[in-house]
This record gives C-alpha cells, sequence and structure tokens, in this order.
C-alpha cells in the first residue's frame, strides 16, 4: 500500500486524532505539533503559547482508499473553521484551525474548499493555510489518548461527540468493525 500524508490542526489534537482515526483508508494519526518556530517543542511549551507551534495530527492515509478532499471534508466537518485560536475550552494559537500541505496540489485543493465554504457559517473562516516546514511528533502518552482514556472527562466532553458526528455523517467512510 502507498500512502500519502495530511497535516491538519483544529483544536485539541487529541479529538482531531480521534475522529481522524475511524476513518477507512487512514493508517495511521500522530498526534504533533507544527507551524512554529522552537525546536523540537514539549507540550508543556506548546500549551504555554509560546512556541507558536499548533496541536496538529498528521494523517497516513491510502488514496485509493479515501482521498485528500474526503479529509478535508472530515476535519472541516468536526470542529469550528471560524473561532480564531480556540476550539471549545481551549483558547491560544496553539489551537488554530490549520491546514498544513505538503505538495501544491494539497494546497490548491485546501483553499477551494475554503473558498467554497465561504457563506455556509455565520462568520468567516479563520483557517490558515500553510505549507509543512517541520512537523514535531507529541510525547508517546499523547498518542491514543482517546482510545487509551475513554472515561477521562475532557474526552467524553469533546472528542467522543467528534467520533459520534464521524461515525453518523460518514458513515459511508469509517472503518469496518467487522
Amino acid at each position: 500500500m502507498t500512502t500519502e500524508t495530511a497535516t491538519f490542526g483544529g483544536g485539541c489534537f487529541w479529538c482531531t486524532e480521534a475522529a481522524m482515526k475511524e476513518l477507512a483508508g487512514v493508517a495511521s494519526v500522530t498526534s504533533g505539533y507544527a507551524g512554529g518556530d522552537t525546536e523540537n517543542p514539549t507540550y508543556r511549551e506548546v500549551c504555554a503559547g509560546t512556541t507558536g507551534h499548533a496541536e496538529v495530527v498528521q494523517v497516513e492515509y491510502d488514496p485509493d482508499v479515501i482521498d485528500y478532499a474526503d479529509l478535508l471534508e472530515v476535519f472541516f466537518a468536526t470542529h469550528d473553521p471560524t473561532q480564531l485560536n480556540r476550539q471549545g475550552p481551549d483558547v491560544g494559537s496553539q489551537y488554530r484551525s490549520i491546514v498544513l500541505y505538503h505538495d501544491d496540489e494539497q494546497r490548491r485543493q485546501a483553499e477551494a474548499y475554503v473558498d467554497a465554504l465561504d457563506g455556509e457559517y455565520d462568520g468567516d473562516v479563520v483557517t490558515e493555510i500553510e505549507e509543512l516546514e517541520r512537523f514535531w511528533p507529541a510525547e508517546d502518552h499523547h498518542q491514543d489518548y482517546f482510545e487509551k482514556n475513554p472515561a477521562d472527562a475532557y474526552c467524553r466532553m469533546h472528542a467522543q461527540p467528534k467520533v459520534e458526528k464521524v461515525r453518523e455523517k460518514f458513515e459511508d467512510r469509517v472503518k469496518s468493525t467487522a
């Protein structure tokens, strides 16, 4: 299987990771940091808002099963792209809405998708679209966080609804449980 990579930030990476892992054709999702200036940032540094990084996920996917346009659709459906530097209870530029493209085709598709959203929301879409310069994987205990901590109050209140939305709205693109 040949995979491609997509990188998105839509608030807390635990939530975005949990939503993306539901999709058929997604081989892996890694939580991490991108879009900042600090080399090898830590969670504590990123949460302090001093590194310029956003919490993001890097999605490895099989384009023969799911394409980039599908990933964009799920990404935008599972967060509010009109909130500047926040998602739900998480506030700061580290929680901004951002698409980090890997090539010109991803940039073109992301820009076209955002343009098509014009008028779909009460506010303006503030999602940043930038070239990915460097991705830093988050610490091990942040990987698969929702899967490992389903009873965590934050996960129940914020990640679980996103997972349920993906299962309902994108039922035809969710991994088979059989």
